[in-house]
């Protein structure tokens, strides 16, 4: 057997493969696999088959997301000295989420793909993702659509369905599969998106949040011919949390005071509203007995909504601080730059020193 290298995986390396730009290939395909010892070897045969027609300067990224079976052995024993394969295989079952993270880490791709390691996705689709990119103004993100799923209705589409209007609604990103694995990214995208928990659904949604242009595609979607399913009902409560973390990272992590004055303005609502009814039963004039001020619960619940606004607004300062620690520290922005351009002609040293 050929020699494999291998490499330790530092836990807390850069977000993306940080190497000169002339040492870029064009193409990274990142697959996270769990217990997919039937299908791996398949899966990157059919990949080879692809890639290996065009011009494209690929690597092959499989992260073992601690699997019980023998992925990895399968996948040495069958490409053992082939230079376009990593294997990167993580210490336990962490999820998709930190298996994208794993492979987005080691990817010296231009372009980056993602795709699922069941079978289910056609690797043929990545080119043509990857033509969708440079269409009309150009994309940076290309999401694949399973139009045609070919999985159980009850069990796996229709959760699917009614997750993907809600999440596309809630994060205005216009696409209508997030579960599909099938993406193309260009590396520009990528930049500065960290991922967590079960954040890799929402990946698109993150990068149209740093200012990415998205479109998508129908891509083939096969039936599952070998191993089993790691997805479920299960997942749609994480999904819903999930959810709840993204929208504020969208709309209110520049911001959060927003946030909090808007809870703080419907508790001073409803404040005014419990103690206008509270009057009322006192001069008999809304439905029900007459009560006394001192004997309403509807005023001690006012207070008490009184109290909650004045937290609320206490706690959006708070986080308005905390939120402009977090950019400074860090040298962040709250925006992305796209392109800069110059009309003015340069000079010989400007052109140097900018180009």
């Amino acid at each position: 057997m050929v020699p494999m290298s291998i490499q330790p995986i530092p836990l807390d390396g850069p977000r993306l493969y940080s190497a000169p730009k002339e040492l870029l290939i064009d193409l990274s395909v990142v697959i996270p696999v769990h217990n997919e010892e039937e299908n791996a070897v398949p899966l990157y045969n059919e990949i080879k088959k692809v890639l290996d027609e065009t011009d494209l300067d690929w690597e092959c990224i499989i992260v073992d997301d601690g699997s019980t079976d023998r992925t990895i052995d399968h996948l040495v024993e069958a490409f053992a000295g082939d230079p376009r394969l990593c294997i990167v295989g993580l210490r336990r079952n962490f999820g998709q989420t930190a298996g994208l993270a794993a492979g987005f880490d080691r990817a010296r791709g231009k372009l980056i793909a993602t795709m699922d390691g069941d079978l289910q996705n056609d690797p043929a689709d990545i080119l043509m993702l990857i033509e969708a990119l440079d269409e009309g103004r150009g994309y940076d993100v290309v999401s694949g659509w399973r139009k045609e799923r070919q999985d159980k209705f009850f069990s796996r589409r229709m959760p699917s369905m009614i997750a993907n209007r809600l999440i596309s609604k809630l994060t205005w990103t216009p696409i209508h599969d997030f579960g599909c694995a099938m993406k193309v990214y260009r590396r520009e995208s990528l930049t500065d998106v960290q991922l967590y928990g079960e954040m890799h659904r929402f990946l698109p949604a993150l990068c149209v949040w740093k200012g990415a242009r998205i479109t998508e595609r129908v891509v083939n979607h096969r039936a599952r011919v070998a191993g089993k399913s790691k997805y479920g009902l299960v997942r749609t409560g994480k999904v819903i949390l999930d959810l709840m973390t993204v929208k504020f990272l969208n709309d209110y992590l520049a911001k959060p005071l927003y946030l909090f004055g808007k809870l703080s303005f419907c508790s001073i609502t409803l404040a005014f509203a419990a103690l206008g009814i509270a009057v009322l039963q006192k001069y008999d004039m809304f439905f029900g007995p007459q009560v006394q001020l001192n004997n309403n619960v509807l005023v001690m619940f006012s207070v008490m909504m009184v109290l909650l606004a004045a937290q609320m607004l206490v706690f959006g300062v708070v986080s308005e601080l905390l939120v402009r620690i977090y950019h400074e520290s860090q040298g962040k922005r709250p925006f992305g730059v796209r392109q800069v351009i110059w009309t003015k002609e340069l000079d010989s040293k400007e052109a140097e020193r900018d180009g």
